[in-house]
């Protein structure tokens, strides 16, 4: 993995499972949110599907889209795009009506202040949404941070587990579930909780924070000892297959990959591959914020892309200066505050 050019490739290059459910899956897909971290690399994986599967089907995608180019290289992909601020009513009710829709939209860095917008954002918005939209199938991107903080040996909290949200961009992801699972009973809306921690590519996430702070010999925290992740390509893939499994009232997915990872260890691993040693601080406390994806492998298999193509592709990544978001994760949160 050697430039941007190849990741974009690999990103929305579509699993033969997902270009078999687009060939016989019916109706256009509409993407709300589709200028965040994910949105445009899962439109275009959709684009690929479609044209692969070789069927007619439209991709649309909804941003504000802040940056021009972004949108101009979803266009030249051969994906129709709106711009659109979801906040304005009109706005939203003059889009398009479409059997299925991939609600990505959500407010997390910055919540600490602004409290009120990421409210707004991720629980007002999406009752309006799913008014809008109270006839299509609705798959909508959530959090593992609606869990509480669960015991190492557990490998993760379980679909059927309570919830318990700690601070209030966590809680205001529940409130996002709550308004969808409410507009679902009221109409019999078809819709997916999508529950994800941590979609990664080589540019941001849990690795390539790591990885960043071995190079530069910045301390690693390991209070907060255990994380998962999967490759966003395949985190993409399981978002667009769900559509076929939304329900009344909503389906509830954890998406991650299948392993827990030891941050002291990923440390080390990253330490052996740069020739760095890492400057590890703190002890593990034995509980950390974990999905355990058991039921979206059964359904869907296990991620095309494993743990250790990851850790070698972010490791030379990094060590080759690859451009990055510059979007920590702040994986080692544990009150809740970004």
């Amino acid at each position: 993995m050697n430039s941007v050019q190849e990741l974009d490739v690999m990103l929305a290059t579509p699993s033969e499972a997902l270009i078999e459910f687009i060939g016989r899956w019916k109706g256009d897909i509409l993407i709300l949110g589709v200028g965040g971290k994910m949105g445009p690399s899962l439109a275009r994986r959709a684009q690929n599907a479609v044209m692969a599967a070789g069927v007619k089907k439209e991709i649309i995608g909804v941003s504000r889209f802040s940056e021009e180019a972004s949108r101009q290289q979803l266009e030249d992909s051969g994906i129709h795009t709106i711009v659109a601020d979801l906040m304005d009513e009109v706005q939203l009710q003059a889009l398009p009506d479409v059997p299925n829709v991939i609600y990505m939209v959500g407010h997390k860095f910055g919540t600490t202040g602004r409290e009120y917008y990421t409210w707004a954002m991720n629980t007002y918005l999406a009752g309006r949404v799913a008014e809008k939209y109270r006839h299509a199938r609705i798959v909508a991107f959530s959090s593992g941070n609606v869990y509480p903080l669960s015991p190492i040996q557990r490998r993760g909290s379980l679909e059927t587990d309570d919830v318990g949200p700690v601070g209030e961009y966590a809680q205001s992801c529940l409130g996002r579930e709550r308004m969808l699972e409410h507009f679902s009973r009221k109409y019999q809306t078809p819709m997916l909780l999508y529950r994800l921690n941590y979609a990664i590519d080589m540019r941001y996430g849990v690795l390539h924070d790591v990885a960043t702070a071995v190079l530069k010999g910045q301390p690693i925290d390991v209070t907060m000892g255990y994380a998962n992740v999967i490759w966003q390509g395949d985190a993409n893939d399981v978002a667009l297959r769900a559509l076929e499994i939304c329900d009344v009232p909503p389906k509830i997915l954890n998406v991650t990959g299948a392993e827990t990872i030891s941050i002291r260890w990923l440390a080390e691993e990253f330490g052996r591959l740069l020739g760095k040693e890492p400057v590890i601080i703190g002890q593990e406390v034995g509980t950390a914020l974990l999905n355990n994806a058991s039921q979206c492998h059964e359904k869907f298999g296990y991620p095309e892309i494993t743990l250790r193509q990851l850790i070698d592709w972010t490791a030379t990544w990094v060590r080759t200066n690859g451009p990055t978001f510059n979007k920590p994760t702040h994986f080692q949160e544990f009150q809740g505050r970004f």
